[in-house]
């Protein structure tokens, strides 16, 4: 029976045959190479089975087994090490020492098994590959990169065994790892002795006068140069030749001469140099540097290196001509200690343009690898290290956490960027890493790219400095963050070597070109390495506060919503001289709804905008989407014409002129205006956030992927498909999804399908469109279009939708793959259409669930293409009549059918009506109702306008939250859902002031409910909106206004202008009223909104002061409410004041109605006089004082005969009061009917000597907005131009003019 040695010692035997074969030269076959290994694996002593370590030498290891390389690459998918002479407590103690080096790292893992193979360069007799300087482990099957910490070069081509290594591979890569050498290698036939005769040598002294001084003869010579290694280079691979440069330095002086070395052969030396070891490089011929003039030391391919010994060099005497001459020394800086520089603080608080860097030498351990394409590492958890500026030695093979590295010649940077590491430590190519130990703990191997790779790219492109590049890391770091699971992250780091450039030089070239300066110096490798006075990019720098930044989405509106309510604050949003007048209700009211603005310029560094432009299943809007989150967005153009871009959803865009608006929505319990600053009051704070920007601002970043043909999910149903439950973070809007797939398909859908595939067709990529014009289009909400004849309608849930009324414009074509859509192919037919034929046919497309996505894209006056992809049956769009619509919807939109469109079909924009060439293929009639749509505010403020549902334009100067006088709760599901999902509480109302333009003063105002708030955007002071099927109403006292209701809609025509959203205008301050004749208002009833005119207050006829409770508005006296059934609680007032003056110009005459802070004025009361008669009335609670005649136009009511009373009715009839004054006014309508123009009344006049009758009509009622002093010279002015002003109305004066 086989033993287990024996059959160890089989395997053995084959692995060895197969794997090693025969040594090369070696005496014998395979026997002969088995026993060298046994006798190897003897003498090593190691531990049969891995187990307890064995006395005997004998012993073989029984519990390892041989792997090859090839199968070690293939099948070791994670690090490992082996340890043949180690015992199980020496590994044991070896983990414990290593788990302590860094938190949250644990140590390899033990792998039993042996690894033998040849040490090798990597040179092939067939020059396949070129040699770089690595080392390889080969054998039969293949060869694997190696890294030792001693090497020797009599170890080229041998045979060993390694008894402790390391495996450390890629994390995504099989065949990517390499192997850590921890203990020398043991050969498995013994190493030749070389002999070495005594040579002649020359020393760096006066080698270096050979270089200074030009000598044709001894630049034909080839000598041998002994010293000591100063300075190792590191491997440097341009223009595909790999070369380093090392110094020697002379054992008695500080002369240092260089020495190039580039043969193939040579470039293992690099593993071999030691730094303060002697050396001798024989073979060296002298050579100039084109590129920078500089004298060098050359190997040829016969020089040899040996390890420096007195007995074995002579000393080769030079001619004495050559001896004397100056010798300059090269040496490396001295060494600082990091240790005290890291305890620097800065004394000087001055800014400092420009800094120099320190240099230094230090030793630490790599605790992280920041980015390795970027050649970032982080030192002892506190600094780091920038390897970029050489390239990595190896491709960072060893350079992963727990190793341990030293560093000399090493530029210290302090505070080079802002949120960055205080201290970098940068490797320019004067300076040197050596690999001191290797790391113990299970990390993968994290390889840099010599080619592609975007960061050197960019770096060695504009030769940036330290602070730049690391912003630069800092930003492509944030791009493959925030969308590689868009884009990949091949496609976000690409570059335009050799093809066009991806996301992330899109995005940065424009930056670096604005700051880098234009005029760069280009980077000289040679003089660096070389120069007597070291100069490199990292020698000088100027610490750098990033230009820019781009952050996550989520953190852009956590930064914004910070931003807004630090600067929030209740009393900077109303006026003090209105909120002290308002009752609680009122003033939480006005509060509940506020907004924020930013731009780039308001977040510093200056904030740049980066997403991806979607459009949303879920709230039917655009947006912006990274991985963190997404941003509502509002586009428009300059030009006035909506965004409906269809091929741009996808795509990655990047915007640097916006407005960030954030919506503060506020509940509070402010008992007045004098607690605003006591936020205590605050019960909830929300916020909603969106940005908005023209679309001529925007900059492609990546383009979508063209719409691709993939068969749905769902074999039954080539229309629509199924959820994708392996991936159910993919929305059927986002890029991921190239074809979107309807979630939550129901079983028996099958049977209501669109299309049927065609059963021999064999790609499912052919597609059916039709071209269609939107005529109309409704708003969007919660509707209950549901199928008929399935019962359940209190179990139905709303769903978001839309409906729009559209024309189709040819007939439906079948295409073989969506790529193949040409546009508008109906269009360049030239037969004719006819009206009301079956290519012009009108048809109601309903937009429901997830279909709603396309309302921000869809407008009217747009032609589209509908796409109906994986689908042949071209009468896909005949089969539309379908139960969910009532037939009287169809009766009223003037369609004969009804098309829901399906969650899987697209929407293609192609062009707007007004761009056709053939404008005449469009019926006249369509185009003429589309060209009668909009109206002008001034015509809907006519009485004689007839018009139910008008749409207009027009420019938003105030807005305000508001609570209905009668408001009446509605029972429907609708509006209860609409609720839940808005801000506002259900019993607030929007209102809109709207101008037709700056200079005009019509004003119109606009009511919305809370239940369409939740998908309007940018309903901001000095935004131009097109308002589309609003209802026309009219109020009980002629006053004109609109509502928002289920078919309105709106769309953003320009964006409000900074300046207006960092200081709105109220209502009215939008331009200066025009100047009137008060004769005029008669005349002309309903063309002025807001007005002012120079006139004389004649009487005063009645004035109230009430001090009213802020919570019930009862009387409020002497500090307390005076309700008693039931008691109120409040102990707050508000004082309100009224009064009504006469007013005349000479030209007529008119009643004010005067409010609060207006009483004061028209009083002529300054503050300080205000607040005294407030103060007297509190103690009283109400004051009415109405003076007698015919003009009070009531009876006079008794008043207590005090001193205020006394005060006030002498104050009303003195000069103080009735003065010249400029009034601004609006016309009231509440107290009767728009006064009408009527048969001229006489009337008597007295002056101070003249008594004369005169014709008047019926005085006009208007409401003060403003009371000022007028100079008498200003009514002299206007008396000249009062002959005109009865002749031709109102005068066409300005302020200016006065």
């Amino acid at each position: 029976m086989e033993t287990a040695e024996q059959r160890w010692l089989r395997e053995a035997r084959a692995f060895l045959g197969g794997a090693i074969g025969p040594t090369p030269g070696g005496c014998g076959g395979t026997d002969q190479l088995v026993e060298a290994v046994l006798r190897g694996l003897r003498g090593l002593g190691g531990g049969g089975g891995g187990g307890s370590s064995s006395s005997s030498s004998e012993v073989l290891p029984l519990g390892y087994s041989f792997i090859s390389i090839s199968d070690l690459q293939h099948q070791q998918c994670t690090p490992c090490c082996s340890h043949l002479t180690w015992s199980t407590t020496e590994f044991k103690e070896w983990v414990r020492q290593s788990e302590g080096l860094l938190s949250k790292q644990s140590a390899l893992p033990r792998a039993h098994l042996i690894l033998i193979g040849y040490l090798t360069d990597g040179r092939q007799e067939e020059g396949e590959k070129r040699v770089d300087g690595s080392l390889y482990v080969k054998d039969n099957s293949g060869a694997v990169p190696c890294e030792l910490l001693h090497f020797e070069l009599e170890w080229l081509e041998l045979l060993f065994l390694f008894p402790s290594w390391a495996y450390v591979p890629q994390k995504d890569h099989r065949t990517g790892g390499y192997v850590e050498i921890l203990a020398d290698p043991v050969p498995v036939n013994p190493v030749p002795e070389r002999m070495v005769n005594k040579i002649p040598v020359i020393y760096p002294a006066p080698a270096m006068q050979l270089l200074i001084t030009r000598v044709p003869c001894w630049k034909r010579t080839k000598l041998n140069v002994a010293g000591e290694l100063a300075r190792l280079g590191s491997l440097l691979c341009i223009h595909h030749k790999t070369f380093f440069f090392l110094f020697l330095k002379c054992f008695t002086s500080a002369a240092c001469v260089p020495v190039l070395v580039q043969k193939p052969a040579q470039l293992a030396w690099h593993h071999v140099l030691q730094l303060g070891h002697g050396y001798v490089l024989t073979a060296l011929s002298m050579s100039g540097l084109k590129m920078s003039g500089h004298k060098v030391f050359v190997t040829s391919f016969s020089s040899c290196l040996r390890p420096y010994c007195a007995e074995q060099v002579k000393e080769q005497p030079l001619d004495g001509a050559w001896q004397e001459g100056p010798v300059q020394p090269v040496c490396p800086q001295a060494s600082v200690q990091l240790s005290s520089l890291l305890e620097l603080r800065y004394e000087d608080k001055r800014p400092v343009l420009t800094k120099e860097s320190k240099i230094l030498s230090y030793v630490g351990t790599i605790t992280r690898v920041l980015n390795a394409q970027a050649g970032l590492y982080e030192l002892d958890n506190k600094v780091c290290l920038c390897l970029a500026y050489q390239q990595l030695l190896y491709f960072a093979r060893g350079l992963r956490p727990g190793a341990s590295v030293e560093l000399r010649d090493i530029h210290l940077l302090q505070k080079p960027l802002g949120s960055f590491h205080s201290i970098v430590l940068g490797a320019c190519l004067h300076s040197t890493v050596l690999l001191k130990d290797f790391s113990r703990l299970s990390t993968f191997h994290q390889p840099v790219a010599s080619s592609g790779n975007l960061y050197l790219e960019l770096l060695f492109r504009y030769n940036l400095s330290l602070p730049l590049y690391l912003w630069v890391v800092s930003l492509i770091e944030m791009l493959e963050q925030r969308f590689s699971p868009f884009f990949g992250r091949r496609q976000l780091l690409l570059f335009s070597k050799h093809q066009s450039p991806g996301v992330a030089e899109k995005f940065l070239v424009p930056l670096l070109d604005a700051v880098v300066p234009s005029k760069n110096q280009a980077r000289n490798i040679y003089s660096e390495i070389l120069g007597e006075i070291h100069e490199c990019p990292l020698h000088q720098y100027q610490p750098l506060e990033p230009p820019c930044q781009a952050p996550a989405l989520s953190l852009l509106c956590s930064m914004a919503e910070q931003k807004s309510w630090e600067t929030f604050c209740p009393s900077q949003l109303l006026s003090p001289l209105d909120a002290q007048h308002m009752g609680t209700q009122e003033l939480n009211c006005r509060l509940a709804w506020s907004y924020s603005t930013f731009s780039a310029e308001s977040f510093q560094p200056r904030m740049v905008l980066l997403g991806v432009l979607r459009v949303s299943s879920k709230s039917s809007s655009l947006q912006l989407q990274d991985y963190s989150g997404v941003l509502p967005c509002v586009i428009c153009h300059r030009d006035g014409s909506p965004f409906a871009d269809t091929t741009l959803i996808g795509s990655l865009v990047q915007v640097e002129t916006y407005q960030l608006v954030v919506e503060m929505f506020l509940q509070s319990d402010f008992p007045s205006w004098e607690q605003l600053l006591n936020l205590e009051h605050v019960r909830e704070k929300k916020t909603g956030l969106y940005v908005q920007f023209y679309f001529e601002d925007v900059q492609v970043l990546s383009h979508p992927k063209p719409l691709i043909g993939e068969r749905p999910a769902s074999r039954g149903s080539p229309c629509l498909g199924k959820k994708n439950d392996g991936n159910p973070k993919v929305e059927l809007d986002s890029p991921d999804a190239k074809v979107p797939k309807l979630e939550g398909t129901e079983a028996g859908a099958s049977s209501k399908e669109y299309c049927a595939r065609d059963p021999g067709s064999t790609s499912g990529a052919s597609c059916v469109s039709c071209l269609f014009l939107v005529t109309q289009k409704e708003g969007l909400m919660p509707r209950n279009y549901m199928p008929s004849g399935e019962g359940h309608e209190d179990k139905q849930e709303l769903q978001p939708s839309f409906q729009a009324t559209v024309l189709w414009m040819g007939k439906p074509r079948l295409w073989a793959n969506p790529g193949e859509i040409r546009s508008l192919p109906e269009l360049e037919q030239t037969t004719d259409h006819v009206e009301g034929s079956e290519t012009q046919q009108r048809v109601l497309l309903l937009f429901m669930g997830k279909s709603s996505r396309w309302f921000p894209v869809l407008h009217p006056d747009g032609l589209y293409q509908i796409v109906v992809p994986h689908c042949t049956d071209l009468g896909v769009f005949k089969q539309l009549c379908l139960p969910p619509v009532p037939k009287r919807v169809l009766d009223q939109s003037c369609c004969p059918s009804c098309l829901p469109v399906p969650d899987t079909w697209h929407l293609q924009h192609e062009t707007w009506i007004s761009c056709l060439p053939h404008p005449q293929l469009v019926p006249e009639s369509v185009l003429l109702s589309m060209g009668q749509r909009v109206s002008s505010i001034p015509d809907l403020l006519n009485p004689r306008f007839t018009g139910s549902l008008v749409s207009f334009c027009g420019e938003i100067v105030e807005r305000a939250s508001c609570i209905p006088v009668e408001y009446k709760r509605q029972s429907a599901s609708s509006n209860t859902q609409g609720h839940k999902e808005s801000l506002l509480p259900s019993d607030h109302n929007v209102k809109l002031s709207v101008i037709a333009a700056p200079s005009s003063s019509f004003v119109l105002n606009v009511y919305i409910t809370t239940t369409f708030l939740k998908h309007l955007r940018g309903l901001l002071p000095g935004a131009k909106i097109l308002f589309q099927n609003l209802e026309r109403k009219i109020s009980r006292f002629h006053n004109v206004y609109c509502t928002y209701i289920a078919s309105s809609c709106i769309r953003i025509v320009a964006l409000p202008a900074p300046d207006v959203l960092l200081a709105p205008s109220p209502k009215g301050a939008a331009s200066s009223p025009p100047l009137v004749l008060l004769s005029s208002l008669l005349l002309q009833p309903c063309s002025l909104s807001h007005a002012q005119a120079f006139c004389h207050l004649s009487h005063v006829l009645a004035l109230s002061l009430h001090w009213m409770c802020s919570l019930c508005n009862s009387i409020f006296r002497e500090g307390r409410c005076t309700r008693q059934s039931p008691p109120c609680p409040s102990y707050t007032g508000v004082s309100q004041a009224s009064a009504r003056i006469l007013v005349e110009d000479g030209t007529g005459e008119a009643l004010v109605q005067c409010r609060n802070q207006q009483v004061a004025a028209a009083l002529g009361l300054n503050s300080a006089e205000w607040e005294a008669v407030q103060s007297c009335v509190q103690s009283r609670g109400s004051i009415s004082i109405q003076l007698g005649g015919t003009s009070a136009g009531t009876a006079c009511v008794e008043e207590p005969d005090d001193l205020l009373v006394w005060y006030l009715r002498s104050l009303c009839r003195s000069p103080v009061a009735c003065r010249p004054i400029l009034l601004t006014f609006s016309l009231d309508r509440k107290p009767s009917k728009i006064p009408q123009p009527v048969t001229l009344q006489l009337r008597r006049f007295l002056g101070t000597e003249v008594e004369f009758m005169s014709q008047v009509g019926p005085r006009p009622i208007l409401t003060s907005l403003n009371i000022q002093e007028a100079e008498h010279k200003v009514l002299s002015y206007l008396s000249s131009k009062r002959t005109l002003g009865l002749r031709h109305g109102p005068l066409p004066i300005s302020t200016e003019d006065i």
